[in-house]
């Protein structure tokens, strides 16, 4: 089995991007389990409390739907895929590295900042406490497409203005922005959409990520930081919540923490890494195609392509 990226006429400055949660699926553990890079799982499983390899190979999608089962399986999955693109290409130059909400934890393991070990623990801390956070208070998401991000945070804050509880969770492309908040809300904010002429996608979440109702983690999360080494790094990460480039230290201690509450500004991170990072192709890592299709729409003139696996073959 060989893991390969699509070929370029030039050699490419990468930008590697790692996706978050709502990307895992059943089995998605399997093209990896015969690598050298598997040895990650047992390390993942140690420090983070879960049975990692049962969660990538045998679980089903209910199982996989749980915040921090969902966090902790993409996040390993994602290790596994960069541990063999480096393997594979380790004369790859890349640029700059970068997640999507969850996705930051591996990029920050890619850039050296944090070992596998401490951001599998930090990952597993952070999922308990968002699951925890969504029993105590339910929230959903959803995905407004058609639109830009002012007519969407426009649409948003009409609704704020009429009492609900809505926030702008994710601006993930020009054309694509995500909100957050109650139930009622987000379901209420459908027809307002609508009206005005956007496309309206209810995700299948139980939580209001990026939003105040994810306050109630944040203490657990806080502690879980102030307990991790945060080293140097050896290449940038451009975080979710400015947008700007970073290297290692102990800062990342604060843009993690704001992050759980804050926007995800991923059109932003796109332009950052392309335009002041010099990256000439985004190389999706991990399960699915969502930031590669998200690269698509944002910067359609740069390359987007993904590291693939193939499908095993039947014994």
């Amino acid at each position: 089995m060989v893991a390969h990226v699509h070929a370029f006429t030039a050699e490419p400055r990468y930008a590697v991007l790692f996706p978050g949660q709502g990307v895992q699926r059943p089995g998605m553990g399997e093209p990896w389990r015969a690598t050298p890079s598997w040895e990650l799982v047992e390390t993942v499983s140690r420090a983070s409390g879960f049975d990692v390899a049962e969660l990538l190979l045998t679980a089903d999608q209910e199982t996989l739907s749980r915040t921090d089962h969902a966090q902790i399986s993409v996040f390993t999955a994602s290790l596994l895929a960069w541990s063999e693109f480096r393997r594979h290409d380790p004369s790859a130059h890349v640029a700059a590295v970068a997640g999507h909400s969850l996705g930051e934890y591996s990029a920050l393991v890619a850039a050296g900042v944090l070992s596998p070990a401490d951001g599998a623990w930090l990952v597993g801390e952070r999922g308990r406490a968002m699951a925890a956070a969504a029993r105590q208070r339910p929230g959903a998401m959803a995905a407004v497409m058609g639109g830009g991000p002012e007519q969407v945070t426009a649409l948003v804050e009409e609704a704020r203005r009429d009492g609900a509880e809505l926030w702008v969770a994710n601006h993930n492309s020009p054309r694509q922005t995500v909100v957050a908040g109650s139930r009622t809300a987000v379901a209420a904010t459908a027809a307002r959409a609508a009206g005005a002429g956007l496309r309206y996608a209810v995700l299948p979440v139980t939580a209001a990520c990026h939003s105040p109702y994810m306050e109630p983690a944040g203490t657990a999360l806080r502690s879980a930081l102030d307990r991790t080494p945060f080293a140097s790094g050896t290449i940038p990460v451009v975080a979710n919540v400015d947008a700007r480039a970073h290297r290692g230290g102990d800062h990342w201690r604060d843009l993690c923490a704001r992050q759980l509450v804050g926007p995800v500004r991923w059109a932003d991170t796109l332009h950052v890494l392309h335009e002041e990072l010099d990256a000439t192709a985004f190389l999706d890592i991990g399960p699915g195609a969502t930031l590669a299709g998200l690269a698509k729409r944002t910067l359609p003139k740069v390359p987007s392509p993904r590291f693939e696996v193939p499908v095993p073959q039947a014994a």
